[in-house]
């Protein structure tokens, strides 16, 4: 690890944050809703290749009639060709227009008769006209489209005025042309050689079907498209605002909770809520309370550890003053015993204090583990014998007939055992039984742990697991016990998903009767059932 000017550095990982995490839930939501719409959307654009098949249709089509009609000119006479131009102009909706071997026109349909369509000024047009000419260039520009040359009724009539006549003539092939009439509508010439006389025929349409049969498209898209867009919009608002509010609801709450500026903050349980969001609430409130509850055990915990070590010091510091003051050998011994007796003291209790303060956090931090608890129960029996810890009583051990595993700690669980045998051993009378009893009661192991001392009174079988309690024997020597070895054990229990509870002896006589439970593993003679 590199060092700078003395100073180490430490690396630290770049946190990386993306950018759809900067964007509001609220917009998310929409996006996801509204994006799929906008690109279906899209397909208003892509109705182009629509409009280009039609063309491309009507294309053979003018190509076709062009060339019929041609044929059908080549073998009439002057007389039958006008009426043939005015009847399959009428029929078709078309103008034709023939011209002679000099390129000058002979005959037209729209002279010959009233003309079938007349090109539309688009000055005049109402407003709905005029905005679906302008989304025709915005779809042009989108799509690129290439650009068409503007229809315009050239003012020659002869035939050099149309290119496609020209090509027609030079090839003796049916030519084919598009223009746009100022109101955007398609307008398709066809100019095809009529005979071997070097006469040639154009005809031209205003094909508005196309032009209208494409907005009508678009129209019905777009409306679909818009009314959909409307709804999507409407329902992600409604699913942000039954996700974000809650969201920001409980944010709010967490935050003035953090700041700890209003003790009694709720957090809100939405217990109407049956979704994932009413489970994050009442998963946040639960986890409030019992943040608070545990704040306010670790007051009260530093009370009692401040209240429990000022009564020694105060001891200690009347036995260390008084020293300075006494002359009497016996009186100064009777003082050194008392400071001696209250150095210990506080040093147990500083012990144990430590112990009970980590507790918690060493069993969220430790990994379980099979333990036999009888075998772990008769070592410590056979320990505290040959040390002589038992204070005269005679400890008798009952082991079990079924498997008594559990998954534990087994440093802790030895702890847990030990304190009890030490309470009941503590209690009990010189030359009194103490009986263990381990044994499997379903999917629990129970540690039984029963004395011949006065016993526990049923309205205080809560009150000994509380830290720094101690209703110790008359005859035992004061401050000998913390006060803390049964909250200890009780808190051991529970970190392990136990209990441990105080019950009448089973037997009905007389003195304490301590239980242990904890859930056992699956019994080999079960495995497989």
């Amino acid at each position: 690890m590199p060092e700078i000017g003395g100073v180490r550095r430490i690396a630290r990982p770049l946190e990386r944050v993306s950018v759809l995490s900067r964007i509001s839930l609220t917009a998310r939501i929409l996006a996801v809703n509204i994006l799929p719409l906008l690109l279906l959307g899209g397909g208003i654009v892509y109705l182009d290749s629509y409009r280009a098949q039609l063309l491309d249709e009507r294309y053979k089509l003018a190509r076709i009639e062009a060339q019929i009609t041609a044929e059908a000119l080549a073998g009439a006479t002057r007389q039958r060709q006008d009426a043939l131009l005015l009847q399959i102009g009428k029929e078709q909706d078309m103008r034709l227009r023939l011209f002679d071997a000099e390129g000058n026109l002979v005959a037209d349909s729209f002279q010959l008769g009233e003309p079938t369509f007349t090109l539309d000024d688009p000055t005049d047009d109402p407003f709905n006209l005029r905005f679906a000419r302008f989304l025709d260039q915005i779809v042009d520009t989108v799509v690129s489209a290439q650009p068409v040359p503007r229809y315009i009724e050239p003012e020659s009539n002869e035939a050099d005025a149309w290119p496609e006549l020209q090509r027609a003539r030079e090839l003796g092939i049916s030519q084919i042309e598009l223009r746009q009439a100022a109101d955007r509508t398609p307008v398709i010439t066809a100019a095809a050689p009529v005979g071997l006389q070097g006469m040639t025929l154009l005809t031209t349409r205003n094909a508005i079907d196309i032009t209208e049969s494409v907005r009508r498209a678009r129209s019905t898209l777009g409306t679909g498209v818009f009314f959909t867009l409307l709804a999507s919009i409407l329902l992600s608002l409604f699913l942000a605002r039954t996700i974000v509010s809650p969201l920001q609801t409980l944010s709010k709450a967490a935050q003035r909770v953090r700041l700890g500026r209003e003790r009694e903050v709720q957090v809100p349980r939405l217990p109407n809520r049956r979704d994932e969001i009413g489970m994050l609430a009442r998963a946040v409130a639960d986890m409030t309370d019992a943040l608070r509850h545990r704040i306010d055990a670790v007051e009260h915990f530093a009370a009692d550890v401040a209240h429990e070590i000022k009564n020694p010091l105060a001891s200690l510091r009347s036995a260390t003053e008084s020293l300075g003051h006494v002359d009497d050998p016996e009186l100064r011994a009777q003082l050194l015993d008392i400071a001696t007796h209250d150095v210990r003291r506080i040093d147990r209790l500083v012990t144990e204090i430590s112990d009970a303060s980590r507790i918690d956090a060493e069993m969220s931090r430790a990994t379980f583990e099979p333990v036999d608890l009888a075998d772990l129960v008769g070592n410590i029996i056979e320990r505290r014998s040959n040390r002589g810890l038992d204070e005269g009583c005679e400890i008798v051990f009952e082991k079990p007939t079924r498997d008594a595993r559990a998954m534990g700690v087994p440093e802790r669980l030895e702890r847990v055992i030990d304190n009890l045998i030490d309470n009941a051993a503590s209690f009990s009378p010189q030359g009194g039984m103490i009986r263990v009893v381990v044994q499997r009661d379903g999917d629990a192991i129970l540690a039984t742990v029963m004395d011949d001392g006065p016993g526990i009174a049923p309205d205080s079988r809560l009150k000994v697991f509380e830290r720094f309690h101690s209703d110790r024997p008359e005859d035992e020597s004061f401050g000998n016990h913390s006060g803390l070895g049964l909250a200890i054990a009780r808190t051991i229990a529970e970190a392990h998903g136990g209990t441990l509870t105080a019950q009448d002896r089973p037997d009905g006589k007389g003195g304490a009767c301590l239980v242990l439970a904890l859930p056992a593993m699956p019994d080999d003679s079960q495995a497989g059932v």
